[in-house]
C-alpha cells in the first residue's frame, strides 16, 4: 500500500487552513505585541506588552471582560438546560422522523445571526410578543431590549443548536438494550436519565459547553443589535478599536485575552468532565444513591419540567424566524414597530422595484458558489485521507482541521484584514473566499467522512477486477456513489457562506458588500421594513436548501458517530 496517498490527500485542506487560518492568527499575535498605535506601521519583531498593560490597568476593560465571561457562562448553563430535553426528544423519535427534527435544529443554525437577532428584537420589543403576553396577565416587563438579558436570550437562540447536536451525537449511540434493561428492572424515566443518559452524555456535554463558551465569549453582532451601546461585550470593543479607532494593536490584544480566557475555560470544562467520568480513564467510580423521597420527587417533577423546557427550546429556536416572516407583511411605517398593524405587500413591492440589495445578493452568490466548490474538493480529499488511510499524525490533523470552529472567529477577521492591507494587490474577494472556506471546511469534512464511510468498497473492488483503472473507478463508481454526500456538503458550505456575517463584516468594502453584512447595516441604521422582506427570503431559501439536503443524505446520520 502506498503510504504517501493519505498525507497527499490531506495536504490541500491542511495548506489552505495554514494560509487562511494560521497566518491571520499569527498576525494577530504579532499585532498584540506591536509597540505604538500607528495603524499603518509595518509589523516589527520587537515585542511590547504595553497593550496588555493598558487592558489590565483599565477597570473599564476588566469590567467588560468579566461581564462577557459571565454572559458566556450563563449562555452555557441555559443551553444545557434547554439542550438536553431537545436532544433526548430527537433521539426518542422514530428513525423516519429524526431527519425532520434535525432539520428543525439546523435551519436556525444556518440562518445568519442578523436575521435571528431581528426576530429576538421583535420578541422583546416594548410592543413585542413577550410584553403583549404579559399584559394578558396584568403584568408589564418594561424595556427588555438593550441589556445583558436581551443579549443572553439572543446568544442562547444562536448557540443552542451546537449544544443539541453535540448531545445528540452521544445520546443516539447509547445501545437500546441498556435502556430496556433499566426499564425492566423498574427504573423510572427520571432514574434512567440520571443514571444512564446523563453520565454517558458527558463527553458530548463537554464538546457542547466548549463550543458555546468559545463562540459566546467573542460574539459582537448579536450583542451590538440586542445590547445597543448600553450593554457592552469584548467583541464590541474589538470591533470599535479595529474599525473605528484604527487601533488594531489594542484590538488584537483584546481578542487574545478573550482567546486565552476561552481556552482556559475549555480546559476547566475538560477537567470537570474528566473528574465526572472516571470510567473513561480507568479510575474507580463512586455510586450515588438517592433516597426514596428524592427519587419520588424527581419522578414527579422531571417529566413535566422536561416537556416545558422542550417547548421553550423549540419556541426559542423557531418563533423569532416566524416573527420576521410576519413583520415582512406588517403595515408599519418603521421596522422597529413590533405590533402587527395590518397586512401589506408594499414592502416586497418596494424591495423588488428598487433593486436595493441586488449588488449584495450577487456578491454573496458568487462567494457562496466559489466557497461551495472549493470546500467540497478539499473536504472530499481530506475525508478519504482519514477514512481510507492510516498514516502518522492523522489524529493531530483532525484536531487541526477543527481549530477554526474552536477558536474566536473575530481574531481571524482582524488578522485577515491586516494581511489584505499588507498585500494590497490581493482583491478583497480573495480574502473573503479564504476565510469562508476556512469556516465551512470543518463542517463539510465531518459530513463527508460519514458519506465516505458508507461507500460500498466491494463495488470498487469489482470495477478493479474488471480492468478499470483508478481514474475510471473514481469517475464511474466512487463519485456517483458519493454524489449525494458531495451535493449535501456543497449546499451546506454555500448556506454557511451565504449567511456568514461575523468575519465578513471586517473584510467587506463599500463596493463589495455581502447580503448579510448589508442587512446588518440596514438593521443597525435604517428604519425601512424591507429588511424583514429580504430576511424572509433568506429564511425561505435556507429551508428549501435544507429540504433538498435532507433528500440527499440522512441528516440524523450526519451528526452521529
Amino acid at each position: 500500500m502506498k503510504r504517501w496517498i493519505g498525507p497527499a490527500l490531506a495536504l490541500p485542506a491542511t495548506l489552505w487552513l495554514a494560509l487562511s487560518f494560521v497566518a491571520p492568527f499569527v498576525v494577530v499575535v504579532l499585532l498584540s505585541v506591536q509597540p505604538g498605535s500607528d495603524p499603518f506601521a509595518p509589523l516589527a519583531l520587537t515585542a511590547s506588552w504595553e497593550h496588555f498593560g493598558e487592558i489590565f490597568a483599565d477597570t473599564y476593560h476588566i469590567t467588560i471582560i468579566a461581564k462577557t465571561s459571565a454572559l458566556a457562562l450563563a449562555t452555557c448553563l441555559v443551553t444545557v438546560f434547554l439542550g438536553y430535553p431537545l436532544a433526548l426528544w430527537v433521539v426518542s423519535l422514530q428513525p423516519r422522523w429524526r431527519p425532520l427534527a434535525i432539520s428543525a435544529v439546523l435551519v436556525p443554525l444556518l440562518i445568519n445571526v442578523v436575521v435571528r437577532s431581528l426576530g429576538i428584537e421583535l420578541l422583546l420589543a416594548p410592543d413585542g410578543l413577550v410584553n403583549k403576553l404579559l399584559a394578558l396577565f396584568g403584568l408589564h416587563a418594561g424595556h427588555l431590549l438593550y441589556n445583558y438579558g436581551a443579549i443572553a436570550v439572543g446568544l442562547v437562540q444562536v448557540f443552542l443548536p451546537f449544544m443539541v447536536l453535540a448531545l445528540y451525537d452521544v445520546l443516539q449511540s447509547t445501545p437500546p438494550r441498556v435502556q430496556e434493561a433499566a426499564q425492566s428492572l423498574g427504573a423510572s424515566r427520571a432514574a434512567r436519565f440520571l443514571h444512564i443518559e446523563l453520565p454517558l452524555s458527558l463527553p458530548g456535554l463537554r464538546a457542547g459547553l466548549t463550543f458555546v463558551f468559545l463562540m459566546a465569549s467573542t460574539t459582537y453582532v448579536s450583542a451590538r443589535m440586542l445590547g445597543g451601546k448600553v450593554a457592552w461585550v469584548t467583541g464590541m470593543l474589538v470591533w470599535q478599536d479595529v474599525l473605528e479607532n484604527l487601533y488594531a494593536q489594542l484590538a488584537s490584544a483584546e481578542a487574545l485575552v478573550m482567546t486565552v480566557i476561552s481556552v482556559a475555560a475549555a480546559a476547566l470544562i475538560a477537567l470537570a468532565i474528566w473528574w465526572l467520568t472516571p470510567w473513561l480513564s480507568a479510575r474507580p467510580a463512586r455510586t450515588i444513591t438517592l433516597s426514596r423521597g428524592i427519587s419520588a420527587a424527581l419522578d414527579m417533577f422531571l417529566p413535566p419540567l422536561a416537556i416545558a423546557l422542550l417547548v421553550l427550546a423549540l419556541t426559542l429556536l423557531l418563533l423569532p424566524l416566524v416573527l420576521v416572516l410576519i413583520q415582512s407583511f406588517n403595515d408599519v411605517p418603521q421596522a422597529t414597530m413590533a405590533g402587527f398593524k395590518g397586512f401589506t405587500l408594499r414592502w416586497y413591492q418596494q424591495l423588488f422595484s428598487s433593486g436595493l440589495y441586488l449588488d449584495s445578493v450577487w456578491t454573496s452568490m458568487k462567494l457562496a458558489a466559489a466557497t461551495g466548490i472549493i470546500t467540497v474538493v478539499l473536504s472530499a480529499a481530506a475525508a478519504f485521507a482519514v477514512v481510507r488511510r492510516n498514516f502518522p499524525g492523522k489524529g493531530a490533523l483532525l484536531m487541526f482541521w477543527m481549530f477554526p470552529i474552536s477558536l474566536p472567529q473575530i481574531a481571524i477577521g482582524i488578522g485577515m484584514l491586516r494581511l489584505l492591507q499588507q498585500f494590497i494587490l490581493l482583491p478583497a474577494f480573495v480574502g473573503l473566499l479564504a476565510v469562508h472556506v476556512t469556516i465551512t471546511l470543518p463542517f463539510c469534512i465531518g459530513l463527508l467522512r460519514a458519506s465516505v464511510g458508507q461507500l460500498d468498497r466491494s463495488l470498487e473492488d469489482a470495477a478493479s477486477s474488471l480492468g478499470a483503472g483508478p481514474l475510471k473507478t473514481l469517475f464511474l463508481v466512487i463519485i456517483p456513489g458519493l454524489a449525494p454526500g458531495l451535493a449535501a456538503a456543497g449546499i451546506v458550505a454555500m448556506l454557511m457562506s451565504f449567511e456568514e456575517v461575523t468575519i465578513t463584516s471586517f473584510l467587506t468594502t463599500a463596493r463589495m458588500t455581502t447580503l448579510p453584512v448589508r442587512i446588518y447595516a440596514e438593521a443597525s441604521y435604517s428604519l425601512e421594513p424591507t429588511v424583514f422582506c429580504i430576511s424572509t427570503l433568506m429564511i425561505a431559501f435556507t429551508i428549501g436548501a435544507m429540504l433538498v439536503t435532507g433528500r440527499l443524505v440522512r441528516l440524523d446520520r450526519v451528526f452521529s458517530r
